[in-house]
């Protein structure tokens, strides 16, 4: 397939995919707020640069969340280029991007994101999947790990891309520890074959939902306590120094002359910072901490 053909048939599947996530959000959450905002970006040097599409939510289940798809192209600061992998100072790039900060905290956060970027004579995919549970189930990192493990069989790519996600979504300020219970990530993904490689990656895509869902559904009902909740603002706290520090798809949004609010979009409504915050010992929140390490599960 050539590639501005696929460039467009990925474009659509990411906007089908959005659609097919707010749609399972508002029926787990009937009073979910959605606010739809169309936007339009201009390229570096002042020129029609594409848009996307940001759906901004708050609910009673989901307290905060972003589900967006963009699709820009364009001249991008000749330095800011160079740090990319293709070549030139043009770039085309499509993608979905997810966060989703539910209310009660025995119910995990969850990221991803699905991308397509072409520069210049190169062009590549990345993505990928992660939870930030709050509460040690283990069952349920379990069923988050196991969906990824499916859905990257065919590929024999699962764990490779778990091992690049418990890397890249930690915090070397500190001492590496994750964001969470990790899931799966690859970026410059590029064997040579572009039809094969969309297929992939629209393949894992498709994924997400079975992966996150079940688990609010079998968690939402139940009570929380105050401690509970301390725990969860204490770990959105960490949530945001690693996205405003370390998020590399966070500083590509600023870079490339991106909305600012869309980008924003992934921190938490609410969060916490104590001096040398730790959880209570013995407590099960001193355990889930102990899963914010590389797991096998």
């Amino acid at each position: 397939m050539e590639l501005e053909s696929l460039k467009s048939q990925f474009h659509q599947h990411v906007k089908d995919l959005q659609n097919k996530i707010t749609q399972e959000m508002q029926r787990l959450d009937p009073l979910l707020r959605m606010k739809e905002d169309l936007w339009t970006r201009k390229d570096h040097v002042d020129h029609p640069g594409g848009g996307g599409i940001t759906r901004a939510f708050e609910g009673e289940l989901f307290e905060n969340a972003g589900v967006n798809t963009s699709c820009v192209f364009g001249k991008i600061d000749p330095q800011f280029a160079k740090a990319l992998k293709g070549s030139g100072d043009e770039m085309w790039a499509a993608g979905i991007s997810l966060i989703i900060h539910p209310r009660n905290p025995r119910i995990p956060t969850v990221h991803a994101n699905f991308r397509m970027i072409h520069q210049g004579d190169k062009f590549w995919f990345g993505g990928g999947a992660d939870l930030t549970p709050y509460y040690p189930y283990e069952e349920d990192f379990s069923h988050f790990h196991g969906v990824w493990k499916k859905a990257c069989e065919p590929y024999n790519c699962y764990l490779e891309m778990k091992k690049t996600c418990d890397e890249y979504f930690s915090s070397p300020h500190r001492g590496g520890e994750m964001r969470g219970i990790g899931g799966i990530f690859f970026d410059h993904y590029n064997t040579g074959d572009a039809d094969t490689d969309m297929q992939m990656v629209k393949h894992l895509s498709e994924h997400f939902i079975e992966s996150y869902f079940p688990i609010v559904e079998k968690r939402m009902e139940e009570n929380w306590t105050e401690e509970d909740e301390d725990f969860m603002l204490h770990r959105h706290g960490r949530y945001v120094e690693f996205n405003l520090i370390h998020d590399r798809g966070t500083l590509f949004g600023l870079k490339t002359n991106g909305r600012v609010d869309s980008i924003l979009i992934s921190l938490p409504a609410r969060c916490k910072y104590t001096y040398q915050y730790a959880p209570k010992a013995g407590s099960v929140h001193e355990k889930m901490w102990s899963y914010y390490t590389p797991h096998a599960w």
